[in-house]
């Protein structure tokens, strides 16, 4: 058996599939896990993907993150169990059905039937899950699919429950009417951590109002960017002590700050000066009559400290029905909430003109009408950052109705704790974006309006005198308590919605009608994976907190924040201790990736074609992983030229003299291993050998340092650079005639022994990063007897290498590396003035640090003249007579300083000597 040289028609790709065929003819990746079960555990989370939708780049970015970190700590010793996961309820599924269903809104969805309508859900949760188990196994991560934990089951339900039991009886869950973000399309109300997900700049119509005093001849002007929620006004609000003017302009007049006058009008003649609590509770005549029969209890000013002066008139429109502040104030003050339209954004029939209408539809009309009347002063368009839905890209509206919320509010210190205790790649994210995240942190709005998802299982009194409410936190307390209930049960709509349990008081309770939040199946999964507490304690136990989990920056406000949101609740720990957040990729000029834009990456043309060893590399070396990526495939294939063919190219070189040397046949005629074999027949190491061997060991320490704190960019280019650079270009390149040697030279067989343990611990190195790669080149050095000497099957079962620092040489790594940079620069001198290498030159001369000297360069002076063709080489110890220095004014900086007297100032530096210049430098470099 020889070493295959890989030479002739080689496709990475191809390569690439036989390595997956090997592993899963073999079953390595369970075997692996069988031969680490008495390990010590080392636990991974996976974050939930939703398989009803195709994977994308960013999905590989971070599964090869994952795999890498899993992979490196299963090859450092320890138990790495890999449980899949599968996210298969809320919007993102709901909404998809909704598609091929042509359903167009939430009215519809109940009109098809909520139960047809969740078993289509639960149809399409898996729709593209070849699409995922392929891309999975193309890109080589190693993951249980055989075990996976799928939201949608009633064991996992029931942990979720058995949560919410938990925090109901704590008294940490509650129902309330506030203002809360909402999406019209998708019909139900959203967290703040969704709403974070969504913001984009937009422009808004902005429109100024002119509003009449009821009791003066004056109008308030009134600012507003959402002109439909006019209709629903209900007061004016001025900051009590900011400084309000009376103008007129134009022959009208008008009440608005006095800071922003001149923003406003371009010329005003001021009558009085007051302050805003000086128009407290004056009434004012209302835009519109929609709500005429409550006019007494509304449509006057009130003082608010949130009123700013940089925006706008200084005069807000109050309309408690439609966002945070106003329904707050608007509570504060007895206001009425009005609310001309529904939630789904349409107006109301008795809207007048504008029942039926969307909200963004009803803006120009409201506009124009305001116009019409003589009370639109001016309009523009504003812009400004605004939410949208997280799923389906609508425009959120802020509307106060009913909800269920979780008081995180009331675990602020302990999250922030917590999250201090979380080692977080980058580190700016702890301090950062999460610790503000924190800081403002508000109650979790729990409950959907939705269909597909986990039942809140919180029952109430129908009797509404009793109202008793009770939380079932198990299937069995549902049963036990439930008046009639199937004994197959589906903890699902509409199941749940039909469940009456038996009330104190003797009546029936009914289920409230909401779900969960989906953010909240996703972070109770430490737990429902294992559907604990009914099960898997013990499990659970070892396997909470996680080691390790990675997603894209922005699960910081989604999966990161929920799984921290209910550990913490819970049982007051961090979920995770260590996470790396990856940024965004981006197309090469730094747009979103997208179908529609025709720049997204086809992942498997791109594995299929190129290969996906090199789409990993590239991934995690072409830019730091907590900055966006630019993915450009010409950079990809450079990669591939660069890196993987340099690697492959290094061990068939290796391969073609060690089959003439008969090395594999030779060490199994001996009963021996190759590296065995070859020891034995190897001669003394020279200086070469021991450089490599030392660049090599301190390689280990770095790379094992940095992966062992979750830096993985660094340490991967460290790898590829010695590849490149000091194992192809300085060893193999200054050490080819070692290897033409005849028969079983001493020399010759060191340098096979050098070459093959450093390719065979560059393999297991870079394991983690290209598994395939490193599997087909392990393989063919290890050979085909590799079992029969001990060896495991897969270098995925090797141990990751151990510095041997007894081989390390700092001297001779300095001394050969300023060598390399003398040959670097003599090439490029070379180069500039067109002279071949093959042309001999008499002599170099070259001025080196003051520590070279003593740090055994001399010694390798023969390397450089062999390398540059050079006859001899001489060492500067002074750059006095060799360099000869001028100097320019720069009229730039100087001209601005000395005026008229510039040109006889550079007719003065330019007149220096070579000596005055080299003397004054840096004073002169000080001064212009």
């Amino acid at each position: 058996m020889k070493f295959n040289e890989f030479k002739d028609n080689f496709s990475l790709p191809k390569a690439e599939e036989e390595v997956i065929r090997f592993w899963e003819d073999n079953d390595v990746f369970h075997k692996a896990n069988k031969m680490a079960e008495k390990r010590e555990h080392f636990v991974f989370y996976e974050g939930p993907p939703t398989a009803n939708g195709r994977p994308g780049i960013h999905h590989v970015i971070s599964r090869t993150v994952k795999d890498l970190i899993c992979r490196y700590k299963a090859m450092k010793g320890f138990r790495v169990d890999r449980k899949a996961g599968w996210d298969t309820h809320g919007l993102p599924v709901e909404i998809e059905v909704e598609k091929q269903l042509n359903l167009k809104n939430k009215n519809q969805v109940v009109e098809y039937g909520i139960d047809k309508f969740n078993k289509q859900c639960r149809t399409s949760v898996f729709k593209y899950l070849d699409d995922w188990d392929k891309i999975t196994r193309r890109i080589g991560y190693w993951l249980d699919l055989d075990d996976a934990y799928v939201t949608l089951k009633n064991e996992y339900i029931e942990t979720v429950w058995w949560i919410l039991k938990n925090f109901f009886d704590r008294d940490l869950i509650y129902q309330d009417y506030k203002t809360i973000p909402y999406c019209p399309r998708c019909g139900t109300g959203l967290s703040s951590h969704e709403v974070a997900q969504g913001y984009e700049m937009i422009k808004d119509p902005s429109v100024f109002i002119k509003v009449k005093a009821a009791d003066d001849d004056f109008s308030y002007l009134v600012w507003t960017t959402t002109p439909w929620t006019l209709p629903s006004n209900a007061a004016l609000c001025m900051h009590p002590d900011a400084d309000y003017v009376l103008i007129e302009s134009d022959g009208e007049k008008y009440v608005l700050a006095e800071a922003l006058v001149n923003k406003i009008f371009d010329s005003a003649n001021i009558i009085s000066k007051h302050k805003g609590k000086d128009f407290l509770k004056r009434k004012y005549v209302p835009l519109f009559d929609i709500f005429k029969e409550q006019s007494d209890s509304a449509y006057f000013v009130i003082n608010a400290d949130f009123v700013t002066l940089e925006d706008g008139t200084g005069i807000v429109h109050i309309a408690p029905g439609f966002g945070a502040d106003d329904y707050v104030i608007g509570k504060e003050n007895g206001l009425p909430v009005f609310q001309a339209i529904k939630n789904n954004g349409i107006f109301k029939e008795f809207a007048g003109k504008y029942k039926g209408m969307y909200i963004k539809d009803a803006d120009p009309i409201i506009t124009k009408d305001l116009k019409e009347s003589g009370r639109l002063l001016k309009k523009e368009l504003y812009e400004h950052s605004y939410p949208f839905c997280w799923r389906c890209d609508s425009p959120l509206i802020y509307i106060a109705q009913k909800s269920w919320y979780l008081k995180t509010t009331q675990f602020k210190d302990n999250l922030i704790k917590n999250n201090n205790l979380i080692n977080w790649h980058p580190d700016e994210i702890r301090s950062g974006r999460m610790l503000n995240w924190l800081e403002n942190n508000v109650d979790w709005s729990l409950s959907r309006e939705r269909f597909w998802g986990t039942p809140i299982p919180i029952w109430i009194c129908d009797d509404q005198n009793c109202a008793k409410k009770r939380a079932v936190g198990s299937i069995e307390q549902l049963k036990k308590e439930a008046i009639d209930c199937p004994e197959e049960v589906d903890l699902h709509k509409p199941m749940m919605d039909e469940v009456k349990l038996k009330c104190e008081c003797g009546g029936s309770m009914s289920r409230i009608p909401e779900v969960v939040d989906v953010w909240f199946d996703s972070g109770a999964m430490p737990f429902a994976q294992w559907h604990y507490p009914f099960e898997n304690k013990e499990e659970f136990e070892i396997k909470y907190p996680a080691d390790f989990i990675s997603e894209a920056v922005d699960q910081t406000r989604g999966w990161f924040y929920s799984l921290l949101a209910i550990s913490t609740i819970l049982f007051d720990k961090p979920p995770f201790k260590n996470v790396i957040v990856l940024e965004f990729i981006l197309d090469k000029e730094g747009k979103k990736m997208s179908k529609s834009r025709g720049n997204a990456v086809d992942l498997f043309e791109t594995a299929d074609n190129i290969g996906a060893d090199p789409v990993r590399w590239y991934l995690v070396t072409n830019s730091n992983l907590s900055v966006p990526t630019l993915f450009n495939i010409d950079h990809l294939k450079e990669v591939v030229r660069k890196y993987f063919d340099t690697l492959r190219n290094t061990y068939s070189f290796f391969a073609i003299y060690a089959n003439i040397d008969k090395i594999t046949e030779r060490s199994n005629e001996a009963g021996m291993t190759i590296d065995a074999f070859l020891e034995s027949k190897a001669g003394e190491p020279d200086r070469f050998d021991r450089w490599i061997m030392s660049k090599y060991n301190s390689l280990i320490i770095e790379v094992t340092a940095s992966f062992d704190n979750y830096e993985i960019t660094k340490p991967v280019r460290s790898i590829q650079n010695f590849v490149i650079e000091e194992l192809s270009n300085w060893y193999v390149r200054n050490n080819r005639r070692r290897f033409w040697a005849k028969e079983d030279d001493t020399s010759k067989m060191r340098a096979y022994l050098t070459l093959y343990r450093i390719l065979n611990g560059v393999c297991r190195l870079s394991a983690p990063v290209t598994p395939m790669v490193s599997e087909m080149l392990w393989k063919e050095l290890a050979g085909e007897n590799r079992e029969k000497y001990g060896l495991p099957l897969s270098v995925h079962m090797t141990d990751f290498p151990v510095a041997n620092e007894s081989v390390i040489d700092t001297e001779l790594e300095e001394a050969m590396g300023l060598a390399e940079k003398v040959v670097s620069l003599g090439r490029a001198a070379r180069s500039r003035k067109n002279l071949k290498v093959r042309q001999p030159l008499m002599s170099l001369m070259c001025h080196l640090p003051e520590a070279a000297s003593s740090n055994g360069f001399e010694s390798l002076i023969d390397i450089i003249k062999d390398e540059l063709n050079i006859k001899k080489v001489d060492i500067a110890q002074t750059l006095d007579g060799l360099i000869t220095y001028t100097a320019k004014l720069n009229f730039k900086t100087a001209g601005p300083m000395l005026g008229n007297k510039v040109k006889k100032a550079a007719d003065f530096v330019s007149s220096l000597s070579s000596d005055e210049v080299r003397n004054n430098y840096e004073a002169l470099k000080h001064r212009f």
